[in-house]
């Protein structure tokens, strides 16, 4: 199986999908049609029509060409490159994404496509396309894998080239078959699992753009009531000066919470006002050990969360999430004009809080507290403070000037 950060059954996949009437037990293999309607699902660029066919061309196209790339690194970088396997099925997932959908812009059947019989009611999994006991765990042969590549590049080129000569329909399905076809011998070839990609590919989906937005009990819902965050926190964040150095202090309920900060830093970026991260987090993911750590707030009467969950290495991970995502904030305007954040930043937040409780926490989640991070963060930027409301209970944070009743 792929090491994907977030594995949930097909069952779960389907409740997310289909409505909880689907039924978290439903275990049945993922089949063609249904991964085909799912992936049109998840199709969430704003093109329609012709502008639609040709992005979704262009990423099939990309796509394939960052299957030859994970190629590449291996044969160059042989057994340093580990992530081959796991960046291999995300990518053959990728492709088939764009492949159902074109196939679909095209009023085609994935199924048709494979050579099975169009009748109506009839279910082929996935795993019926490759011999299952030829799947293993590490490519076949380079020059075997790279050929296939290659061929279904070419495939995918002369799709296009039609496309843009504005060939018919009939034609246009003959090369779609052919790169079914073909990718399915690529994988093979890789010893790569399609129906493995294909479930990896839904899973990141629904973690990336779910179609119910769920966000669930927070995390720390289950421990003592003097454990828990309130669920309702107003913080003062006020800047002041010391001689030539500004100084931002927070303060809840009138007691301060931690030491006076500084940007750290020989050009002023108002990093003084970082802990909003933090606040954050705790206000909208239900996490932020550093916060816990401020307000006493560590889970004692459980030792083994007490260490790992509320301990330094935690706190430490925490630190580096906000200083790297504060970073590349300020590098993008402070995220001012952005509605989304990429996925790799996301990705990579969540491999740095494995073995956290905040592993469970979807990447649409930290996108919302990030964004919303930065958009409090730019008014405390603007009106040198202010006063930060966090609402656990709503996910949301709120900011007013200080002078503000």
């Amino acid at each position: 199986m792929t090491d994907a950060i977030f594995r949930r059954t097909l069952g779960d996949l389907r409740s997310e999908l289909n409505g909880p009437t689907a039924g978290a037990l439903d275990e049945r293999p993922l089949s063609l049609s249904e991964y085909q309607r799912f992936a049109v699902m998840t199709y969430r660029g704003r093109a329609r029509g012709e502008e639609q066919l040709e992005f979704l061309l262009l990423g099939l196209f990309g796509e394939v060409g960052s299957l030859l790339s994970e190629l590449k690194k291996k044969q160059r970088d042989l057994t340093s490159y580990v992530a081959y396997n796991s960046s291999s099925v995300e990518e053959t997932g990728d492709v088939l994404w764009y492949l159902s959908n074109v196939v679909d812009h095209c009023g085609l059947s994935l199924g048709v496509l494979a050579g099975y019989p169009d009748v109506e009611g009839a279910v082929r999994p996935l795993l019926d396309l490759q011999p299952q006991g030829s799947l293993f765990h590490a490519p076949a042969s380079p020059t075997r894998v790279q050929a296939s590549l290659l061929t279904l590049a070419g495939t995918v080129g002369t799709l296009i080239a039609r496309h843009k000569s504005f060939a018919g329909k009939e034609a246009m399905a003959a090369d779609l078959g052919s790169i079914l076809s073909q990718l399915v011998s690529a994988s093979t070839d890789a010893q790569i699992s399609l129906a493995e990609a294909a479930h990896a590919n839904l899973d990141k989906l629904m973690a990336r753009w779910p179609i119910r937005r769920t966000w669930g009990p927070l995390l720390d819902s289950t421990d003592l009531l003097s454990e828990q965050f309130p669920r309702v926190m107003r913080v003062l964040f006020k800047e002041f000066r010391v001689g030539q150095r500004l100084y931002v202090l927070q303060s809840m309920n009138g007691i301060n919470i931690g030491d006076r900060l500084t940007d750290n830093s020989i050009d002023e970026d108002d990093y003084r006002f970082h802990d909003v991260f933090h606040l954050a987090f705790a206000g909208i993911l239900g996490w932020s050990p550093v916060l816990r750590s401020l307000l006493s707030l560590r889970r004692r009467s459980r030792p083994e969360f007490d260490e790992v969950q509320d301990g330094a290495r935690a706190k430490i991970a925490e630190e580096g999430i906000s200083n790297w995502v504060f970073s590349h904030g300020l590098r993008h305007e402070a995220f001012e004009h952005v509605d989304s954040l990429d996925f790799a930043l996301l990705k990579t937040i969540g491999q740095m809080v494995k073995g956290y409780e905040a592993e469970t926490v979807m990447p649409w989640m930290w996108e919302r507290a990030i964004l919303e991070g930065f958009r409090v963060f730019r008014f405390l930027r603007q009106h040198r403070g202010g006063v930060v409301t966090a609402d656990l209970d709503r996910r949301c944070l709120s900011v007013e000037t200080a002078s503000s009743p």
